[in-house]
């Protein structure tokens, strides 16, 4: 039997659920909705209710407060994808490869993923994302270079690729003087 629990993460985005199996990370839900519609959300897809402990993720917590902080690029945290199938999972390994900083479009997301002409696919493997900030669909924009509306909150994507350009300039300022 799989142990299941979740942890509390107060993050600059709002509150974030955070649900592992075993010790890999099920869900990463930034609770726009609040962190009480998160949980009946994530144990209606589980079919059990996470066990609240606040030492889950331990590490993953300590790797968003250096991400948050400017000091981590990639995270190194353990997922389970049993809600992601299919292309949606190659979408969502392929955002993976787009460099901390950098923005790549769905169309060219599509062709990383080894499928042509499935831009709006990526769009929905990105909004259904169960590892978001983790695996960083943020990083994926239209092709015009305009943001999107990241699951209906552009000002948290704007807030992350803005967090990630700053850290970025900051260290080329620092190199170049």
């Amino acid at each position: 039997m799989n142990r299941v629990t979740s942890t509390e993460y107060d993050s600059p985005v709002g509150p974030i659920l955070l649900t592992f199996v075993d010790d890999a990370l099920v869900r990463l839900h930034v609770a726009h909705d609040g962190l009480d519609v998160a949980r009946a959300e994530i144990a209606r897809r589980l079919g059990v209710v996470p066990e609240p402990v606040a030492s889950a993720g331990r590490g993953l917590v300590a790797q968003l407060d250096e991400y948050f902080d400017g000091a981590r690029r990639e995270f190194d945290v353990p997922l389970d994808w049993r809600f992601v199938r299919g292309f949606t999972r190659l979408a969502l390994e392929a955002t993976l490869q787009i460099p901390y900083g950098e923005v790549a479009s769905y169309g060219e997301v599509s062709l990383m993923a080894g499928v042509s002409r499935a831009a709006r696919a990526v769009g929905t493997a990105c909004a259904s994302s169960p590892f978001s900030i983790v695996v960083p669909v943020h990083r994926v924009v239209r092709a015009d270079g305009s943001i999107g509306e990241y699951g209906g909150h552009p000002e948290v994507k704007e807030y992350l690729l803005s967090l990630e350009s700053d850290v970025v300039l900051g260290e080329a300022l620092r190199a170049s003087a």
